[in-house]
Order: C-alpha cells, then structure tokens, then sequence
C-alpha cells in the first residue's frame, strides 16, 4: 500500500507538469508563421519598387531619346543655329525647332526642283550642241567633196545679207513675243522667247529660208 501511495503521488505530480508544459507551449507565438508573412510582405515591397524603379529608368531613357532628337534636328538645321531676336539668347522651345525644320524641308524641296529644272535645261543644250555639231561636221564634209566650191566665194556684203535676215527674222519674233509692263514681266518673256524661237532646229530652218532667199536674188 505504501508503494502504491508513492506511484500514484508521482503520477499525479507528472500529469501536472505535462499539463503545464502543454499551457505554456500554447500561449508562446507562432515565430515561423509570422517570418513567413513578414518575408512574404518585404518581397512584394521590393518587388513594387523595382518596378517603379525600372518605369522610372524607361520614362528617363524615353525624355533623353527626345532631348536628343531635337538636339540633334538644332545641330542640323542651319536655321536653328541662327539667332532670332525675337526670342532673344532663350533657348528655342520644341514647336519652334519643329517649325523650322519643316521650313527647312520644304526649302531643300523646292532647291531640289529648282536643280531638276536646271539640269533638264542643260540637258536641251547638250542636245542642240549635239546637232550643231552634226550640222558642222556635214558643212566641212561637203567642202572636203567640194574643193573647188571656193572659186565660187561670195562678198562681204551677201554675208551681211545672211546675218541681216536672220536677225530681221528673230527681231519680228521677239518684237511679237516680249512684253514691257515691268521688268520682271520683261525677263520671263525673254527666257520664254529664246527656249522657243531659239532653238538650233528653229534657227537653221530660218537661215534656211533666207539662204533660199539671197540664191534667188544672186542667180
């Protein structure tokens, strides 16, 4: 009986402890759960951050790029170099480099066309030059077959007579084709008249004609 006694007295005092170890385990916190959450939460921070981080990046590379566009159209463009009292030393704002250019543009356009104009012209020149020189070449092949043509020399005057009539002829032409109201009217006119009755195939016919005219009256 006294042993029994002893047992169950220990009995009793470890079902205490066990029940107290139980409480006390009970009421400390959950540390792990509350890392988790805690690390969860710093890694969704960063996460914002870095976003907002890489927008800022792109919006920063994005202003440069066009900093640099217009930078770069105020180093090409000669206009944009020049200075404008209006404005004074500030520095030109965006709408003004832009409008610039495009003034710019538009003049590199019409010096463009002006240069086509320009060589299209050059190009009837080296053709009527081409033609004269077929004519030439065909005047001293005739007097290489022909050496004796010379015998048949004509005088100063009927010379005169040539270049009297073609004058004669243009002058009607021109007379006919030029306006005087003003200078500028005067100008366009005379340009118009020589790219039309000036023509080395309208020059040769009329030399034509008033050769024609001089042999009728010599022979």
């Amino acid at each position: 009986p006294a042993l029994f006694m002893e047992n169950s007295r220990k009995g009793s005092i470890v079902s205490r402890a066990n029940s107290i170890g139980s409480t006390s385990a009970s009421s400390v916190p959950n540390t792990d759960d509350e890392d988790s959450d805690y690390h969860q939460e710093t890694y969704k921070e960063s996460y914002k951050d870095r976003r907002r981080r890489a927008h800022t990046q792109a919006e920063r590379k994005r202003r440069d790029a066009i900093k640099k566009g217009y930078d770069d159209l105020q180093a090409i463009v000669p206009t944009c170099e020049q200075q404008d009292f209006s404005i004074g030393s500030q520095k030109l704002s965006k709408a003004i480099v832009l409008q610039k250019t495009i003034d710019y543009i538009q003049f590199l356009h019409k010096e463009k066309k002006k240069q086509e104009e320009e060589v299209s012209t050059l190009r009837k020149d080296v053709m009527a030059l081409k033609i004269m020189k077929v004519n030439y070449e065909q005047i001293v092949k005739a007097h290489q077959d022909n050496p004796n043509e010379g015998k048949d020399q004509v005088s100063d005057e009927v010379k005169f007579n040539v270049f009297q009539g073609l004058m004669d002829s243009l002058f009607q032409s021109f007379n006919a084709s030029i306006s005087v109201t003003s200078f500028q009217e005067l100008s366009a006119c005379v340009f118009s008249w020589i790219e039309e009755h000036c023509k080395p195939q309208a020059l040769r016919d009329i030399v034509i004609g008033v050769l024609h005219q001089l042999k009728s009256q010599l022979y």
